[in-house]
């Protein structure tokens, strides 16, 4: 991986001026779209018109990351969008290398994301699976949290299991500027920032921050 990827959550944009938000986001490169249920995380939010009516708006792949209880039900509704990646969670699977193989099988990159108490040990049987590993850094379910301090040693512990394998490394809440580094640093590739980015007197330029000197080819230790 020679690229950080920045993915704004619009989860943290204004509502009232959605289609102005994401112009000011468009160097971005996915919109990162948190699909709650109002069940599996307690907050509800956006369904697969919201995350067309985006893609209407940007030119900009669809990063949809679905907080929901039944994730095989919603599938099929977001594929038609072409995402750039479908990611589910690990704690509302079932059998998840099969929901992995429907979202791959329908021509869509395939993500798991793990809440912050849950162990990386069962993706090691589900790996050749994968293309993105997402190690959310607060409880989901609302924006404008702070970055838990001991997921730095999750990430450096989902990178050592990736190895040389081509899955991106996603880290997903309370990170900004003043701690991007690090979390490269810790084997991060592709981050999602929202508070951070759409709360920016210039959220492009924030962005651009957060992109320029940050090399993925000089990791320190994990």
């Amino acid at each position: 991986m020679d690229k950080l990827l920045i993915c704004p959550s619009i989860l943290a944009a204004d509502f009232k001026n959605l289609a102005a938000d994401l112009g000011k986001v468009a160097n971005a490169d996915y919109i990162h779209v948190d699909v709650m249920d109002g069940h599996f995380v307690p907050n509800i939010s956006f369904g697969p018109m919201i995350a067309k009516a985006v893609q209407e708006v940007v030119d900009i792949p669809l990063d949809v990351h679905l907080m929901v209880t039944n994730p095989d039900e919603c599938i099929e509704r977001f594929v038609p969008l072409r995402p750039g990646f479908i990611t589910v969670h690990y704690e509302a699977c079932t059998h998840l290398q099969r929901t992995l193989a429907r979202i791959r099988e329908a021509g869509v990159r395939a993500g798991v994301a793990l809440n912050p108490h849950t162990p990386l040990t069962g993706l090691e049987y589900v790996l050749d699976d994968l293309d993105l590993i997402l190690v959310m850094t607060v409880n989901p379910g609302y924006g404008g949290q702070e970055f838990i301090p001991s997921m730095d040693q999750k990430i450096r512990a989902a990178r050592r299991l990736i190895g040389d394998r081509p899955i991106r490394l996603q880290v997903d809440g309370g990170i900004s500027l003043d701690n991007l580094g690090y979390i490269v640093e810790c084997g991060a590739d592709t981050i999602v920032a929202g508070s951070a980015v759409f709360q920016a007197p210039d959220p492009g330029d924030y962005i651009d921050k957060m992109r320029a000197g940050q090399r993925l080819d000089n990791f320190l230790s994990y």
